[in-house]
């Protein structure tokens, strides 16, 4: 172990990054910054921002390549399909894309020391582990779920990049296992919990609920996080309720269907999500938030921080079921029973001391120092010895005679077309959070 990563040269693959304002993206740019805040050079690859709502942003529109300086990182983005609809073949030519549009290539960097990936990105993890092999450096990704349960493609395909990896980190401890199964030596996987991606809110509750259109007494159960058809059963809450208001919070492919199902439903709303400046305060404004994906998704933290109750409508075994568990802070119900989530939000709606436990837990388990250290100590325990990038000499604290030049950086070679990609792994379809 060499204990930083000051004076190292860094390559992060992720599908996802700023400017996205999802989960997986905000956890990537703040991964990425806090390595170029503590010396390294970060270079990351990426593609063309479009998630959760599966819209190219018009500020990419036509562009191929592009390298952009975002917090200190050279961020390097690749063009690549963007489907509108979700189906299973258009999501594993969405994969496909990103290998073939340049995702596997090597941008315009010098020699790294070390290659990280974000998955459950399938895309990223093959990408990441190609070009570690290439450049015959250690290759490290980061597990925030897997895909191979669903899928025995997507199962190959995980397998193909985990075994490849020198250490492995999971966010939660219920996929040690999982990676274990697809080969993964047990001493090679490390934990590194998510954080919360927010602060606590600022703004009073009262004022905050005037403010967005909510009544003095009515109950409000939010939904904060990219829109799919798991969150069906809190549409149906809706409609056997009509006294209990739900907000579906955010974007995402399963927005239409969902708002289909509504049939226009007055007391269920769907909203924008929230600047970032208000997001905290209009989490803290509900009385309860939901949240429907099993595999700790981003949301769960930033609910923690805000002090609400949260209601899980996931499985009991689940990643998510254990954190809510865990902190104390709500209740779990199985995913499909409406009249189950409607009870556990009434109960919890009134119950400040379970809201107090979800804000000590943030305050206790979930910052982001202790996270992003065990992050990082991930990887210099992966890192080699002698650093590419020699530190910038010191001046002498007196005059005397001109010491030595010290030896150069390596200068970044110039870019080069992506290479063809070696036929990639078979592929299947991807989760973003």
């Amino acid at each position: 172990m060499t204990g930083t990563v000051a004076h190292r040269r860094l390559l992060f693959v992720s599908t996802n990054y700023a400017p996205e304002q999802a989960g997986t993206s905000r956890y990537a740019t703040q991964i990425a910054e806090h390595w170029a805040a503590l010396g390294a050079e970060v270079h990351v690859l990426t593609g063309m921002p479009h998630y959760p709502a599966w819209r190219l942003d018009p500020a990419y529109a036509g562009v191929r390549t592009t390298r952009e300086q975002r917090g200190g990182v050279t961020v390097h983005r690749r063009a690549h399909r963007v489907p509108s609809r979700q189906t299973l073949p258009r999501r594993a030519l969405f994969e496909l894309s990103l290998l073939r549009g340049g995702l596997a290539g090597v941008p315009e960097m010098g020699p790294p020391d070390l290659v990280a990936a974000q998955l459950p990105s399938l895309a990223a993890g093959v990408a990441g582990a190609r070009l570690a092999a290439r450049a015959g450096v250690p290759y490290v990704p980061l597990v925030r779920n897997l895909l191979g349960v669903r899928s025995a493609a997507a199962r190959a395909v995980e397998r193909y990049a985990l075994r490849r990896a020198a250490l492995v980190g999971v966010t939660h401890e219920t996929l040690v296992d999982g990676v274990a199964a697809l080969g993964v030596p047990r001493e090679r996987i490390r934990l590194v919990p998510n954080w919360s991606l927010i602060p606590g809110p600022s703004r009073p509750r009262e004022q905050m609920r005037a403010l967005l259109g909510w009544r003095p007494g009515q109950t409000v159960l939010l939904y904060a996080g990219v829109l799919t058809p798991a969150q069906r059963v809190l549409v149906e809450a809706a409609r056997q309720d009509p006294t209990l208001r739900v907000v579906l919070m955010g974007e995402g492919a399963g927005k239409e269907a969902l708002r289909a199902l509504s049939g226009g439903l007055p007391n269920l709303d769907f909203a924008r999500t929230a600047a970032d400046e208000e997001f905290p305060d209009v989490l803290g404004a509900a009385d309860v938030l939901a949240v429907t994906d099993a595999a700790v998704p981003a949301e769960l933290t930033s609910y923690f921080a805000a002090g609400r109750p949260v209601v899980a409508a996931v499985a009991a075994d689940s990643g998510t079921a254990r954190e809510v568990d865990r902190a104390k802070a709500g209740a779990v119900v199985p995913p499909g029973d409406p009249a189950a989530l409607r009870a556990a939000v009434r109960a919890l709606a009134a119950d400040e001391a379970v809201a107090a436990r979800a804000r000590d837990y943030a305050t206790a388990h979930l910052t982001p120092t202790a996270a992003l250290t065990r992050l990082t100590a991930l990887l210099t325990d992966a890192l080699p010895a002698a650093p590419t990038i020699l530190p910038a000499p010191v001046a002498p604290a007196a005059a005397g005679p001109t010491p030595p030049p010290a030896a150069p950086s390596i200068p970044p070679v110039p870019e080069q077309p992506p290479a063809a990609p070696e036929p990639p792994a078979p592929v299947a379809p991807d989760a973003a959070d």
